[in-house]
């Protein structure tokens, strides 16, 4: 005796979306990243009229890896296993017919957006923007065929005294090279976030799977997190009266909605190019945390670094680690 036969909706982004019932603990991609992320093709696979499993595919625009064109794979959802790998499959079909080499995901298009899965939980809970999931969606890439591209960390600084004898290096070592830094000015948001933008295509152009993003849809992540920041904790760093690098770095609101917040995250680290090797970074991340512990912050939460990234190993002399995450790939042809 079989069960309800499932099927599959394709559509894309910008074709109207259908009606279908959402009571399986899958949901409809949001019509806000609808617009935003452009997908080339959005997948729902239905039970009975019920959604029951979802991803979108990129293939326009994706990086490369090693060469090769890639897929992209991304807004996963799956009620169950057989669901999800059901999904996943008809993904790679799609990719594969596209022009795709390989396939890349848990990623929402970019790696601006969310993406990765955490592979190895550790005990903290969740903190502050942290991208989250059922534990056993991982499972249901690697079942499918899929298998780690990429790993990454997130690490918590349990003391904020740390080492005043660096800190005083790096403070001679950035007085030496004519740069200052400052908090962000709240007052002249669109201007500070316009410098933020720009500094950043530049930083992260050779970062891993990089691919640029829209002025718009940068303006719409930030402006989402502004009502948490706490300007003291976002530095600027200038040069002539040029920014040349920052740290955005925001309290850990799910720590307490209402109360007290001892921990600060360290999101974003970006150093313009013509300063690397200076220090700049290290630089930045001691401020930052001195900044917090005299505005009484405790520890420090190092965030989603990569395995290979200059802030990883910056941070490794001073952080141990909580979480691991990783970006899993599978290969479409020989």
């Amino acid at each position: 005796m079989t069960g309800p036969a499932r099927a599959f909706i394709e559509y894309a982004a910008g074709e109207a979306e259908p009606a279908i019932a959402c009571d399986r603990g899958v949901s409809l991609v949001t019509s806000a990243d609808r617009a935003l992320h452009a997908p080339d093709r959005l997948l729902l696979l239905t039970e009975a009229g019920s959604l029951v499993a979802r991803c979108s595919c990129w293939w326009s625009g994706t990086p490369r890896l090693s060469g090769e064109p890639t897929g992209v794979i991304g807004h996963y959802a799956a009620a169950d296993p057989a669901a999800g790998q059901t999904v996943l499959a008809r993904a790679c079909e799609l990719l594969a017919v596209s022009g795709a080499s390989v396939a890349i995901g848990p990623m929402d298009g970019s790696t601006w957006r969310r993406y990765r899965f955490i592979v190895e939980r550790g005990q903290e809970p969740t903190f502050f923007l942290e991208p989250d999931h059922p534990d056993e969606w991982p499972r249901h890439w690697e079942h499918a065929g899929f298998s780690s591209l990429a790993t990454y960390a997130s690490a918590v600084v349990d003391d904020l005294d740390g080492d005043e004898a660096r800190a005083a290096e790096v403070e001679r070592r950035l007085a030496d090279a004519g740069v200052t830094t400052r908090a962000l000015d709240l007052s002249r948001a669109e201007a500070e976030l316009t410098q933020i933008f720009e500094l950043s295509l530049d930083a992260f152009a050779d970062n891993f799977l990089y691919t640029p993003i829209g002025r718009e849809e940068f303006f719409v992540q930030y402006h989402a997190v502004l009502p948490y920041v706490r300007p003291e904790l976002v530095l600027m760093a200038e040069r002539g009266g040029e920014l040349i690098g920052f740290m955005f770095a925001l309290p850990n609101v799910l720590e307490s909605p209402t109360g007290r917040v001892d921990t600060l995250i360290l999101k974003t680290l970006a150093v313009t190019p013509s300063m690397r090797g200076a220090r700049l970074g290290t630089a930045l991340l001691v401020r930052a945390q001195r900044a917090a512990r005299e505005l009484g912050f405790h520890r420090a939460i190092h965030a989603l670094m990569h395995q290979d990234n200059v802030s990883r190993r910056i941070s490794d002399h001073y952080a141990r680690t909580i979480r691991r995450y990783a970006l899993l790939q599978r290969r479409l042809v020989p």
